[in-house]
């Protein structure tokens, strides 16, 4: 009779394990279709599910859908990036590079001046996602799509990087929001807003999921 019922455990164990790996797998289809809806990952958004309550915002020229998609299909690295950004005090953090999850993902901390237009450059990545977030100061980012720009340097996977020409939209990025860059996105950070010359700012590097 123990032998018996032993046995019922484990098929009845056997069986929940098979249907959360069911569900699972359903869930995991779902976050990469192409279905996910703007009204979905708004919400999600919106909801500050991702945040761990930190307090900064995500900028609204951000990709809902890229950023839920990612998020999801690489959450626990993201939860580090989050856990990083909420407990570091970034306003004291000296320059310099910093460990969040090996090559999954990394952070960075610099400061010093921006550019003029001319000298700042359309860049796009890869491998990797940009978060971008102006510390102290103020600075605009330029953003375009990268099937809309022109390659002046096709990409090199060494540094993991393209160079283009683009017309794009131009934000004022300043502290209390956050930019994120996606492989499609083309970007031109860096330039000089009137006034602050000065720039502290911190950049992670997420690793993308295809």
């Amino acid at each position: 009779m123990k032998t018996i019922k032993i046995n019922s455990i484990a098929r009845l164990l056997l069986t929940v394990l098979f249907f959360a790996a069911m569900i699972n797998a359903k869930v995991t289809a779902q976050i990469k279709d192409d279905s996910i809806t703007l009204k979905t990952a708004e919400k999600w958004l919106k909801n500050r599910a991702w945040s761990n309550d930190i307090k900064l915002n995500v900028h609204p020229s951000v990709n809902a859908i890229e950023f839920y998609k990612q998020y999801h299909a690489n959450k626990a690295v993201w939860e580090k990036v989050i856990l990083f950004i909420k407990e570091k005090n970034l306003d004291s953090l000296s320059v310099g590079k910093y460990p969040i999850d090996g090559e999954n993902a990394y952070a960075s901390i610099t400061q010093g001046p921006s550019k003029d237009l001319e000298k700042a450059g359309w860049e796009s990545h890869k491998k990797y996602i940009d978060l971008q977030y102006v510390i102290k100061g103020k600075e605009q980012i330029g953003v375009a799509a990268v099937s809309s720009a022109t390659v002046t340097k096709p990409y090199d996977e060494a540094k993991d990087g393209a160079a283009y020409t683009a017309e794009g939209t131009y934000y004022t990025a300043e502290p209390g929001t956050f930019f994120l860059f996606f492989p499609q996105d083309a970007h031109r950070p860096n330039i000089k807003v009137a006034g602050y010359d000065i720039v502290k700012k911190l950049v992670i590097k997420i690793k993308a999921v295809n």
